[in-house]
């Protein structure tokens, strides 16, 4: 059963000192008893860490975890300013090889951009820069793409449109279930097809069963992660996420 759980899922223990990658690893194997991790780069101090970034792959090794996913924050592809730009895009290729190192099956890296609409120039450079990134991921073994998450990737047309455009085998899309401004009640089954790993929010739970349904039928290979946002009594509403997807996996068949 491919479940796993994102680490930003804890954003709040990690606020408050209670938590780090080890300990999330350790809750991940041990409380939760999976074999799959879903890192968030929040939780790693310095990616420009080699040092480090072994220490955490030791640790996934001798828990015998697949790291399914490393979730980038600070390197999204698009922003307006042209030396913000070039830094997220070094900042990206930090995070690609903390990927590496780490052995991630796959990696999201934002689209950026802060209004719903993508200017032609905007779209040209967002398809270059993820071409290359799709290039170094299928060289490496593992799947990059944006997750819709917030700005212009909130559409599911920008993303269906991005998908066409890059066209590359190591390309897709980190699905956030009902994360949608435009096309709020059909943007989960326009891009299904294309997901290469999921985030499950609480709120969406009363729909989990319809939302395992459509990657099901969209022939979804990745694993189901559940992602906690409020801050508060998380490693009991990790479990009840957890329960909740697990038993539905198991009566579905997934």
């Amino acid at each position: 059963m491919k479940l796993c759980v994102a680490s930003f899922s804890f954003h709040g223990l990690l606020r408050e000192g209670m938590i780090d990658v080890f300990g999330y690893l350790e809750s991940v194997k041990y409380r939760y008893h999976l074999d799959a991790a879903d890192i968030w780069n929040g939780m790693i101090p310095d990616v420009t860490d080699e040092a480090y970034l072994r220490k955490i792959r030791a640790a996934l090794n001798e828990r015998e975890l697949v790291l399914a996913n490393l979730c980038v924050d600070g390197a999204h592809v698009w922003e307006p300013d042209p030396d913000v730009r070039e830094r997220n895009y070094h900042n990206a290729l930090a995070n690609l090889k903390a990927a590496e190192i780490l052995g991630a099956k796959t990696v999201r890296i934002d689209m950026g951009g802060h209004g719903l609409e993508m200017t032609e120039e905007q779209f040209e450079y967002t398809v270059k820069r993820y071409r290359e990134y799709a290039q170094r991921a299928y060289d490496n073994g593992y799947k990059v793409g944006p997750e819709n998450h917030w700005g212009c990737s909130r559409v599911p047309q920008n993303i269906l449109r991005l998908v066409e455009a890059v066209d590359h085998p190591a390309f897709g899309v980190l699905l956030h279930f009902e994360n949608w401004d435009v096309d709020k009640e059909d943007g989960d089954r326009l891009v299904a097809r294309h997901a290469f790993h999921t985030h499950m929010a609480a709120w969406v739970e009363p729909r989990y069963e319809e939302k395992i349904r459509t990657l099901q039928e969209a022939g979804y290979q990745g694993y189901y992660s559940v992602e906690h946002h409020s801050g508060r009594h998380e490693y009991t509403e990790v479990a009840w996420q957890l329960a909740c997807v697990r038993r539905l996996l198991k009566q579905l068949g997934g």
